[in-house]
């Protein structure tokens, strides 16, 4: 549980429009202030004597009528008689900008007696909340916070994240905002009107634990909204560089791409018979390893820089597609649950479709092409039609996400051995869960979306298996979860096969992500008497030969 003196402040966004805000002063804050509130949509009310002098931006709003001018000293009634009707005329927020300390800390007071929102310039213990450093591009906006401990540095961050973002973002959102509505009207149109778009929790961390849930392709209700299961995965997935770049016929195009009528091909797959072009094409499966650019080989990232064409899966993450040159034609796969087969079909067509027009085609995956990466198929598959594909290896996060997370796969007097499973077989079947070994350290890989049914296998005998000789895993058997390995948002979870999916379901899901399961977890870190810890951040490796330091969070334990 969260230790109760180790709080943070709640941030949330307020609709405030047609709210009365209070701001007490005239000064250029008074004058920030009621700019800041006309944009939010409310009404400013300035309370300060005659005598004053007005901020010439402030004098402006108050001429143009933007702001109402009560020309007197504040007056304690002012909080329950300038607001608005339907809240029995109490103020919604009060902006205190200056001014005696001693009228400062009243008015404090009243407001946090009587429940309205109160911030009070440089007196960080008299507001009730804060004001961020804010950055907006349309729907699109950013705060920074410092918690009163240094608001320059507040700006400077802002400044520093709005300056990594692509041009164009805020109108993406508003094209996807409206995608995402009409998926859902077309999807639930034949559906109860009780069933109402929501709007998502924008306030979290990770994704759900359920994001990359099983979804077989013969799950009629899920098929329903297969499309907004891929919009979602394509928020989660996509360079931001590419979702900034999504126009109205990418929209459309989308939109077309996955009729909910199943009964039909693709159209890709129509146009591929025959020869179309007398240069021959070539097809190279390549694995990109993990996830940071560096750890590409370097036969793969030549062939990323002159492929004609690059079929990346949905999970090699954003460093790696920007290195593919702008002029290259890139697809990323529509693979979400339960979608898995048809996308696969989608993508050797199109590679087919590509080779025949005498196209370098490169299918980029990530980890390794042949550790559970389908790449097998997709050679039968080439090689039938009469091109032979060439393969490039890649680090598989098997053996590299161990390795981040300073778990030793093997480790004398640990573990002598090392198994790589899956945690989902053909059309998601549940594969066979292997027998305990204490010297074995076991790689689980797409597993992290059934964890409850994995660990239930590992550790209990179905009636079905009573006669088994297979050997049950100790729920004390130490585990960790890695996800995005090698990536600047890496996350380790240390815990043991007891607690494992108490602590996914709490701190969420962040994926991909992988079960590392054996005693060489806790070899050179164990979670002591905590349930589990969690550790955020990649250490990097663009480091390497710098002296200094690694900056790195420290681990978050769990009681």
């Amino acid at each position: 549980m969260q230790n109760p003196t180790d709080t943070s402040p709640m941030l949330i966004a307020i609709n405030a429009t047609s709210q009365i805000h209070l701001i007490i002063g005239t000064n250029s804050l008074a004058a920030a202030r009621c700019t800041k509130s006309l944009q939010s949509g409310a009404r400013p009310i300035v309370i300060a004597p005659e005598t004053s002098g007005v901020h010439f931006s402030l004098k402006d709003c108050i001429e143009k009528e933007q702001v109402q001018w009560i020309q007197r000293e504040f007056r304690d009634e002012d909080l329950k008689t300038l607001g608005r009707e339907e809240v029995d005329y109490v103020v919604d927020a009060v902006f205190v900008t200056g001014g005696d300390h001693n009228l400062n800390t009243r008015i404090s007071q009243l407001c946090k007696r009587m429940r309205i929102p109160v911030n009070v310039t440089d007196a960080p213990d008299l507001c009730s909340f804060t004001i961020l450093s804010t950055y907006s591009d349309g729907p699109l906006h950013i705060g920074i916070t410092t918690s009163g401990r240094g608001c320059k540095l507040a700006s400077r961050l802002r400044r520093e994240i709005s300056s990594s973002l692509p041009a164009n973002l805020g109108p993406a959102i508003d094209r996807l905002g409206t995608l995402r509505r009409r998926l859902w009207e077309e999807d639930h149109q034949q559906q109860s009107s009780e069933h109402k778009l929501d709007d998502e929790d924008e306030d979290v961390a990770t994704q759900s634990h359920t994001f990359n849930k099983l979804v077989t392709a013969e799950d009629e209700q899920t098929a329903k909204t297969r499309r907004m299961r891929w919009l979602a995965q394509i928020c989660e997935y996509w360079p931001l560089q590419r979702l900034a770049s999504i126009s109205d016929s990418d929209i459309d195009s989308i939109l077309t791409a996955y009729s909910r009528d199943r009964s039909s091909d693709s159209d890709i797959g129509a146009v591929t018979n025959g020869e179309t072009s007398t240069k021959r094409g070539k097809i190279v499966l390549a694995g990109s390893g993990p996830g940071h650019p560096d750890l590409l080989t370097r036969a793969t990232y030549n062939a990323i820089k002159n492929a004609d064409i690059i079929l990346a899966d949905k999970l090699v993450p954003a460093p790696v597609l920007e290195l593919i040159p702008r002029r290259t034609e890139v697809h990323i796969a529509r693979k979400f649950p339960g979608n898995a087969d048809q996308a696969q079909e989608e993508f050797l067509q199109m590679g087919l479709k590509s080779i025949r027009e005498g196209k370098y085609v490169l299918r980029l995956k990530q980890g390794d092409p042949y550790l559970y990466g389908r790449g097998g198929e997709e050679f039968t598959f080439f090689r039938e039609k009469g091109y032979i594909p060439t393969v490039l290896p890649g680090i598989t996060s098997a053996l590299s996400a161990p390795l981040f997370a300073d778990i030793p796969a093997t480790h004398r007097g640990v573990a002598d051995q090392v198994l790589v499973c899956t945690g989902t077989g053909r059309k998601g079947a549940a594969p066979e869960p292997p027998t305990y070994v204490p010297t074995q350290t076991v790689v689980f890989l797409m597993a992290l979306h059934r964890l409850s049914d994995l660990v239930v296998s590992l550790t209990s005998t179905p009636p079905s298996e009573e006669e088994s000789k297979r050997m049950l895993w100790p729920k004390s058997t130490p585990c960790a979860v890695v996800e995005r390995a090698s990536c600047p948002d890496q996350r380790i979870i240390r815990t043991t096969l007891e607690h494992v999916c108490q602590a996914v379901e709490c701190e969420g899901s962040r994926p991909p992500g992988l079960l590392i399961v054996g005693a060489s977890c806790h070899v050179l870190h164990s979670p002591e008497d905590q349930k589990w810890v969690v550790e955020d951040g990649f250490r990097g490796l663009d480091d390497l030969g710098v002296d200094g330091d690694f900056l790195s969070d420290e681990p978050k334990k769990q009681d």
